[in-house]
């Protein structure tokens, strides 16, 4: 099973056991999906830090169980008579972790590597940034993933900035794309890759809305919001880029066209800005504009027309090993980005608001709000 301990949530917060697992089936969708979806049915269960619905200040404990284990049992014992029920994978697949991790820890069975560096356990992460969404949903602040790419086909941006909408949207296209006209030739080149035996990677984007002024800091290169960010999200399997805002496109404007204008809305006391060119985030600081970053993953590792390799063992020439895999897991990467993006927005809120209870927390939000109106 994978387990995650959730230390520092405080007191107070209620936690739906059914949205976490709401949370899970969406990271198992998606067209393009392998076999591994239609074994598992993912369900958290939680263990400690929460009674009759609500945190207790201790820690919180989620379970989910991996129902195939039990077809590799033996394969994967502890015990050192199981050894000879093993049949070790000694060909390292271009693009993974398997020869690296294999060199790295002086392995000669790559399935040491391969199993603990699969994307398997994102489902432990989808479970602790749902956790982490509930956090932040007494605050106002919602965060949505969807899908901008895949392979070659990039979807028109949304007409609307609305999330409910959006992810209404988003949930009802299989590949999580907000343009209909881009989802049928996306699965049309999903169709392709299986066929070809090939894999298809994209552009995932997570927006966040509802935050306040000055989450993160300036004033330490590690407690700056967009660096906590891109470190989280590069951490993802298969996560190749992360942007902020117009990221790389803003290196070829002159900064006349790229920095957001400052304004002042006397009606509602808030500073804001007339553009977001720079995605939410000025000098590591959150700027109370809508988060917007997006995550590049490159295509799986797993060909079932494997790339030129070379036996550990032998070395000699083979081809890549072939297991259990996606043609293309750009959808569940969205949902997986939007999770972790949640968690590292529940941490910085409560580092900047932090106290042992919601009803501490909401106060000295509540302060701020209102420090931040009268400045």
């Amino acid at each position: 099973m994978l387990t995650a301990i959730v230390e520092g949530v405080p007191a107070g917060f209620a936690v739906s056991v059914e949205q976490i697992n709401q949370d899970l089936a969406r990271r198992q969708k998606g067209y393009g999906r392998g076999g591994r979806m239609a074994i598992e049915r993912d369900e958290v269960r939680v263990l400690s830090g929460v009674r009759f619905g609500l945190t207790t200040g201790s820690p919180v404990t989620l379970t989910v169980e991996n129902r195939d284990f039990k077809n590799w049992h033996k394969r994967m014992s502890i015990d050192p008579a199981d050894r000879g029920a093993a049949h070790p994978v000694t060909r390292p697949r271009p693009g993974h972790a398997d020869l690296a991790g294999a060199l790295k820890y002086h392995l000669d069975d790559i399935r040491d590597v391969l199993e603990r560096a699969s994307a398997r356990e994102t489902t432990a992460r989808v479970a602790v940034g749902s956790l982490a969404r509930q956090l932040l949903s007494p605050f106002g602040i919602d965060v949505l993933g969807y899908v901008v790419s895949i392979g070659a086909t990039l979807a028109k941006a949304p007409a609307t900035a609305d999330l409910r909408a959006l992810r209404e949207a988003a949930e009802q296209s299989p590949v999580r794309v907000l343009d209909r006209e881009a989802e049928t030739a996306i699965i049309a080149e999903i169709d392709a890759c299986k066929q070809a035996g090939d894999t298809l990677g994209g552009v995932v984007e997570v927006v966040a809305t509802g935050l306040p002024v000055g989450l993160g800091s300036h004033v330490q290169w590690d407690r700056k919001l967009d660096g906590r960010l891109a470190y989280a999200l590069l951490s993802l399997q298969s996560a190749k880029g992360v942007e902020l805002g117009l990221g790389f496109r803003a290196a070829a404007l002159r900064g006349s066209a790229l920095h957001d204008e400052i304004g002042y809305d006397k009606e509602a006391q808030r500073f804001l800005r007339l553009s977001n060119n720079s995605g939410g985030t000025e000098g590591g600081m959150s700027t109370g504009e809508p988060l917007r970053v997006r995550v590049a993953f490159k295509p799986l590792s797993t060909l079932m027309q494997p790339l030129r390799s070379v036996d550990i063992k032998t070395k000699e020439p083979a081809l890549g090993t072939i297991e259990r895999s996606d043609v293309c897991a750009v959808p569940a990467a969205a949902v997986i980005a939007e999770t972790v993006v949640a968690f590292e927005l529940a941490k910085a809120l409560l580092e900047k608001f932090g106290g042992d209870s919601l009803v501490e927390i909401t106060r000295n939000y509540e302060g701020y709000c209102k420090q931040i109106k009268h400045f």
